[in-house]
């Protein structure tokens, strides 16, 4: 692996250390394979975080965006753009798809929903708690608590920190803004006791704001059973239900959003990360009755649905849908949860589509990722892997990734934990 020694100077000097970062500098992709600045070959099983999701310069998204910079990059909200209405339209059909339990699509709900752009997963979350806060105020008598899961992750701006069920964030940043809970992932009772008897810190509630799997938490999924469960309850007691996209949405887990797969619909819908293929962009969709509590002046943000990410939104969305790729996430994904499986030490495979984590009886998953990528060193194709904490590794590759690309991932991680447990 190689990194140019300017570009570590560089970034050491000048820039805020947020990030532990690997030596190894990519200067190229396509497809699932990354090329270091000495020519070095990688098989990305990261994605950027799961951003990538058609893929490293994807013909398609690419002459969009080449077409859209040579044209127009950003005019503001205060104008039309062609490319958001389709978009939004997109979005719409794409989240009112109904599919079965595996992720299968098997018609529409019909339901119209409205959408916000953002930039980011955590400016999402803030719009969809902004929304939720609106419903409160309006339907629920001033109502302003969120509840969330523990091990959840809603992003880094201080409102989506405090929706944060892990402690581990919110070190040195208190105080954090109140009207926030959290109960443990797929216990029912737990949720339902707070809705009756909500904590000082929380106060009325006002929405439910779940992952349908935990990525950062460690790729945990919600019992399909809990969430709809947790569905009907919260219709029965008009509180929102928020689901947070902004991993697993966009065919990653096998169906165009994750809460398809347990049949439900929420009233707010948080995205990102897959959404344009890894340009910079999130959204906030939210049913038609939810949307239109926001009116102008309420909410905004400069760059937002500006030309550029317009552009590369819409094509990304189209092509998910006109190529299918959330079967063959599904189907690809079920082949990688069968192939880590076979890894010595792997006791758990979790999660659904091509969104995996292995669970390892040995405290190894941080090596293992710095290992793989010196993999070049031993003449082998190097792999970006992703740990969450000492013994979870997260698999999170893009949606085009191939079997014989997991076959060679999964050979080498062998040899690997054989080395090191």
């Amino acid at each position: 692996m190689f990194a140019n020694e300017q570009t570590v100077a560089l970034d050491e000097r000048f820039v805020i250390h947020t990030y532990g970062r690997l030596p190894v500098e990519f200067v190229e992709g396509k497809g699932a394979v990354l090329v270091d600045a000495a020519g070095n070959e990688y098989i990305d099983f990261l994605a950027g975080i799961g951003a990538v999701s058609l893929g490293h310069a994807h013909p398609t998204l690419v002459a969009a965006l080449k077409e859209q910079a040579g044209r127009l990059w950003q005019v503001s909200n205060y104008y039309h753009d062609a490319n958001r209405g389709q978009l939004a339209e997109c979005l719409s059909e794409m989240l009112s798809t109904t599919t079965d339990e595996t992720g299968v699509t098997t018609g529409s709900t019909g339901t119209v929903w409205r959408t916000f752009f953002a930039n980011s997963g955590a400016e999402a979350n803030e719009g969809a708690i902004k929304l939720a806060r609106r419903w409160g105020e309006k339907k629920l008598n001033g109502a302003t608590g969120i509840v969330s899961a523990r091990k959840s992750f809603h992003g880094r701006t201080l409102a989506t920190l405090s929706a944060t069920g892990q402690d581990v964030f919110h070190q040195s940043f208190h105080p954090l803004p109140q009207g926030f809970c959290s109960v443990p992932l797929n216990d029912f009772d737990a949720l339902v006791a707070v809705l009756d008897e909500p904590p000082a810190e929380c106060g009325p509630v006002c929405a439910v704001l779940l992952e349908c799997i935990q990525g950062e938490g460690g790729v945990w999924p919600a019992d399909l059973d809990y969430l709809r469960s947790v569905a009907n309850l919260c219709h029965e007691r008009k509180v929102m239900l928020v689901i947070d996209e902004v991993q697993t949405g966009f065919c990653r887990t096998g169906a165009p959003f994750s809460y398809q797969r347990a049949g439900i619909e929420p009233d707010i819908v948080s995205m990102a990360k897959g959404i344009a293929g890894g340009f910079p962009m999130g959204a906030v969709a939210a049913r038609d009755e939810v949307a239109a509590l926001l009116v102008p002046g309420d909410h905004g943000s400069t760059f937002g649905g500006n030309a550029l990410a317009m552009a590369v939104g819409l094509a990304c969305a189209q092509t998910l849908m006109q190529e299918h790729v959330a079967d063959y996430a599904r189907e690809t994904g079920d082949y990688l949860a069968q192939r880590l499986a076979t890894i010595p030490h792997v006791t758990e495979v979790r999660g659904a589509g091509l969104m995996r984590g292995a669970q390892l009886d040995v405290p190894i998953a941080t090596p293992l990722v710095e290992q793989g990528l010196r993999l070049t060193e031993r003449g082998r194709c190097g792999l970006v892997l992703n740990h969450v904490g000492d013994s979870i590794l997260r698999f999170l590759p893009p949606l085009v990734i191939s079997d014989e690309q997991i076959d060679e991932m999964v050979d080498s991680l062998a040899f690997l934990v054989g080395e090191l447990a």
